[in-house]
């Protein structure tokens, strides 16, 4: 029998970005899935405040050299990974001058918003898919952590959709209790409609917000993880009215075996179609 493949899709995991929002509990999860004799993927954004030498990132010369068209303009696409040894786990990492050389993630010095925010999350989402693709992997599973994967749910059921690579996969999206306040000041819109994503696809972003990329996320994905103990108010509701599957909070103790058992549930469910 063959394994189940699981695609972790993170803007954070340790020990690469040590103290942010859920990387120890996404390092956790993943580890202890791939030790539950699964086979994972790990990609993440490759920020400007990760040590590169430090943590011995290298380029992977295979999977670079792409470019990938972003609003009409051509950004290329660089590949580099780093191994977490005593986990003996790698973490594949989207880099690109433009969006991820800065020495901050998502605000600038004057803890203003990046305004490419939006830009940098659809390259991510572009760049993780394209280089699943070209490592001739098919996950059974993409498990989405974090905002900035909001747009990896839409492009699997609409743009990638036929693609044999992801046509059967299951999406799972962990809505954490973060950033919600953030407003998105870019025109997500006009973004979107390079890839044919027409507006009644992505209504929930039509007023663009950290808040209602989670409500992206979660209309198109299969599975709901709760991250946190609390969610926002207006986005528990969201869950609530979606009717769809969710996994209540787990701490560090119990993470491990209830996703691994989450994870089987929604391997057996219909994909839904999504108008």
């Amino acid at each position: 029998m063959e394994k189940t493949k699981v695609l972790f899709v993170t803007q954070s995991i340790d020990p690469f970005m040590e103290g942010h929002s859920f990387a120890a509990l996404v390092r956790k999860l993943s580890q202890g899935t791939q030790e539950r004799e699964r086979e994972i993927r790990v990609f993440m954004p490759r920020f400007g405040v990760i040590n590169e030498r430090r943590h011995q990132l290298h380029e992977v010369i295979r999977l670079s050299g792409m470019n990938l068209i972003i609003n009409d303009s051509d950004h290329p696409l660089i590949i580099k990974v780093a191994s977490i040894p005593q986990a003996r786990m790698q973490v594949y990492f989207i880099d690109n001058d433009e969006f991820f050389k800065r020495k901050n993630i998502f605000h600038d010095k004057t803890e203003k918003f990046h305004d490419d925010n939006a830009q940098r999350a659809l390259f991510f989402t572009r760049g993780v898919l394209e280089t699943v693709k070209k490592l001739g992997w098919s996950p059974d599973i993409v498990h989405c952590h974090g905002w900035m994967t909001g747009f990896m749910p839409l492009y699997l059921r609409k743009m990638y959709a036929q693609d044999p690579h992801f046509s059967g996969a299951k999406v799972v999206y962990t809505a954490y209790d973060t950033e919600f306040n953030e407003k998105i000041t870019e025109d997500v819109m006009t973004k979107l409609n390079y890839d044919d994503v027409s507006e009644k696809e992505a209504i929930e972003i039509k007023e663009p917000s950290v808040l209602n990329m989670h409500k992206l996320a979660i209309r198109y994905s299969d599975g709901i993880v709760l991250g946190d103990e609390t969610l926002n108010n207006e986005l528990s509701s969201y869950i609530t009215d979606t009717e769809k599957t969710v996994l209540e909070y787990h701490n560090e103790d119990t993470i491990i075996d209830a996703h691994q058992e989450f994870y089987s549930a929604v391997l057996e469910l219909e994909t839904a179609l999504v108008d």
